[in-house]
């Protein structure tokens, strides 16, 4: 392996550098590909606590309204984590509106539904987040990257807990 000082840069190539950090490249792409759905459907539930934190109307508005504030502040933070985590193995994360469109499964949020229906979205969206992660968490325990899997864990904690929230609102 060459050091740095060994290798010759032509500022008009880029330099690619072997990444040793004890997983092959199979495993990282598979993995960050995992990550990259779940950053997608993140930033997708991001958008729809936006839109309905600011078309919220009825009789809990005050109660959504932060509720929906709370959940968006922190997915924003996460999303960065998650983002960090694909860089980490070496691979480009989507970041534009076209790739997270293309690999989001979450619907498009509806600002005109009704306040049940807006939690029912978002209960929806926490459970697929939750569901999806899972299986990330499980490729990652078989690949050995304990980083993404603990990453993960803790993700998979916040979305289950949204989630009884927002079912606890609906249940009667």
């Amino acid at each position: 392996m060459k050091s740095l000082e060994e290798l010759e840069l032509n500022h008009n190539e880029s330099l690619t550098l072997q990444m040793n950090v004890g997983l092959d490249e199979g495993s990282r792409k598979e993995i960050a590909s995992g990550l990259s759905r779940i950053l997608a459907d993140s930033y997708s539930l991001m958008i729809m606590l936006h839109n309905y934190h600011w078309n919220i109307k009825g009789k809990n508005f005050r109660q959504i309204h932060l509720l929906t504030q709370e959940q968006y502040e922190e997915l924003f933070e996460a999303i960065d984590e998650v983002a960090e985590r694909i860089r980490s193995l070496g691979f480009t994360a989507p970041g534009s509106m076209r790739e997270f469109s293309e690999l989001s499964q979450l619907k498009e949020p509806d600002a005109h539904a009704s306040e049940d229906r807006m939690i029912a979205d978002l209960l929806s969206a926490h459970e697929h987040l939750a569901s999806n992660i899972r299986g990330v968490i499980g490729l990652a325990d078989d690949k050995k990257d304990e980083a993404t899997a603990d990453l993960l864990t803790e993700r998979i904690e916040v979305h289950e807990k949204y989630a009884w929230m927002l079912r606890s609102m609906l249940e009667v």
